[in-house]
């Protein structure tokens, strides 16, 4: 009998989780000069700290994060702090409609040229100041950024002398400098959150949109190296939120093909939620690539109802007839606190969702490397 060598199933978190109350009401307070800036910097280190020690002693995890704890949203972060100066909110907006009629909107540029004000390294460097556990950055795409300047497709009004190309230069400078950044100050795995790839097709069924998103992240993505590449990922799902979605009726098939042409090595891909997983896994087993690592999604944040660990295991089991075993990892469908008023679930069941995913995904990693002996 052949003695085959044991393969571990990674399972990381794709990143928020809900900010308690005292956090919620602190940043209130900050935004409308009530609450002193220190006052509000300790209310995040606490919420940081608290974190990452329950999602280590509650849920055995691996790799951490932060929970993006102090992230304004996992969309605005590089520029929420330049609002009113160099973005606005207004009917020119892009908005984000939700199945339960909920908008999220994304600013504007009205000035150049396009800048970060926030890097996010700045969450991972006041992480690691609490474990020493690996711990996993996410940030925002280039392509989702591409969207506050895009004038011929939002009737967003142009900037004198600002083309759209010299646009996307200055995006691309900025969303490389915020992954060199994460990479340099030790991130485990830098993740970008492309919840818009799905979307586009609900703007733009030809296809054109997200053809050129994908374009846009890989004008970032090639100008780091293949070794760096293994260290970056990318998380897809239809954009939960509230507890509904912006593009679940958009059929992932029709996103995944264009999906595996990026430069990159880790794919977090919600799965779970699906009515159809099995057409999905065809869809996946198709397309992936010998190099690629498919984080498949096991739990889904927006059902209240908390799975078991044998659900998990059996969800792994079916992936596991699709994804070889040395590809495949585990992750939830979405993140549970994209945006930081999202209280649709509680910290608790966060964590016990996360950690039926852990339990599962062992339970699964014996059956599949037992049977392989």
């Amino acid at each position: 009998m052949t003695q085959h060598k044991w393969v571990s199933i990674p399972s990381e978190g794709i990143g928020s989780i809900p900010r308690p109350d005292n956090l919620l009401e602190a940043t209130i307070g900050y935004e409308s000069d009530v609450v002193p800036r220190e006052v509000l910097y300790q209310t995040q280190l606490n919420a940081t700290e608290t974190t990452l020690r329950e999602l280590d002693e509650l849920t055995h995890s691996e790799v951490l994060t932060d929970g993006e704890q102090t992230k304004p949203s996992f969309l605005t972060y590089p520029i929420y702090e330049l609002i009113n100066k160099s973005y606005r909110f207004d009917d020119k907006c892009f908005k984000i409609t939700f199945s339960d009629g909920h908008v999220r909107t994304l600013p504007r540029l009205i000035k150049a040229p396009f800048q970060y004000a926030t890097y996010a390294h700045k969450y991972l460097d006041v992480a690691k100041k609490f474990t020493k556990k690996p711990i996993k950055q996410a940030i925002i795409t280039a392509s989702a950024l591409s969207m506050v300047y895009l004038p011929t497709l939002f009737n967003m009004t142009a900037i004198e002398n600002y083309s759209r190309e010299e646009f996307l230069q200055d995006l691309c400078n900025e969303c490389e400098k915020d992954i060199r950044l994460c990479l340099t100050h030790g991130a485990h795995t830098v993740q970008l959150d492309f919840t818009e790839a799905r979307l586009s097709l609900k703007i733009d069924p030809t296809g054109h949109l997200l053809k050129e998103f994908i374009s846009i992240n890989n004008r970032v993505l090639d100008r780091f190296t293949p070794e760096e590449q293994k260290k970056i990922g990318v998380h897809v799902c239809p954009g939960g939120d509230c507890d509904s979605y912006h593009s679940y009726k958009i059929d992932y098939t029709l996103v995944l093909p264009d999906l595996f042409q990026l430069h990159l090595r880790n794919f977090y891909l919600q799965l779970s939620s699906e009515k159809d997983r099995v057409k999905i896994l065809n869809c996946i087993k198709q397309y992936m690539k010998p190099h690629h690592r498919i984080f498949v999604g096991v739990i889904d944040p927006i059902n209240p109802e908390i799975e078991t660990a044998q659900a998990v295991r059996d969800r792994i089991l079916e992936a596991a007839q699709y994804i070889p075993l040395e590809q495949m990892g585990t992750t939830d469908d979405c993140g549970y606190s994209p945006f930081a008023d999202d209280r649709s679930r509680s910290r608790k069941t966060c964590y016990e969702k996360v950690k039926a995913r852990i339990q599962g995904t062992k339970l699964a990693e014996q059956i599949l490397n037992f049977g392989r002996a």
